[in-house]
């Protein structure tokens, strides 16, 4: 048998704010349904708890466990698409957010992976991430996102 390919997705963006700043903004529900759509995590943010990412009508997007906390530099997730049947078949995806202070900017790397050559929902992430991190980055900056919610499908 050969070895499964994996499929990955990586997005580096550099933010004029503080790692605690940011790391604020990944975890806190308020800050987050502003750049994410309207969407927000529920957990309890510590390793070894479970997450789930809800859609603003309270349906359940995604879920996953925390593998690594390590505030202000780096959260791990299992994360699973739960609400397409064709995602949520391809099992659980590893997302990693690493923050690194670079002058007075931090900068924020997302990596989405899972042991699967063509993943579908790497695909879809690929075209989400950019999105939600512009609108990060812009709050963060300047007060303001610059993507709403009417520029974003949910697939």
């Amino acid at each position: 048998m050969s070895p499964a390919r994996e499929s990955s997705f990586v997005y580096v963006t550099f933010i004029r704010t503080t790692p605690e700043k940011l790391w604020s903004a990944l975890t806190d529900p308020k800050q987050m349904k502003q750049y994410w759509f309207g969407m927000h995590i529920e957990t309890e943010w510590k390793k070894g708890a479970e997450w789930r990412m809800l859609f603003p009508d309270g349906r359940v997007a995604d879920t996953g466990k925390i593998l690594e906390f390590d505030r202000p530099k780096r959260i791990q997730f299992k994360w699973r698409n739960e609400f397409r049947p064709e995602l949520k078949a391809e099992g659980f995806t590893l997302c990693t957010m690493d923050l690194e202070p670079v002058g007075a900017t931090v900068r924020l790397t997302i990596t989405h992976s899972i042991e699967r050559a063509q993943s579908k929902l790497i695909e879809a992430v690929s075209g989400g991430w950019p999105k939600i991190l512009s609108n990060l980055k812009s709050l963060l900056e300047t007060g303001q996102v610059i993507l709403r919610e009417t520029d974003h499908s949910h697939g």
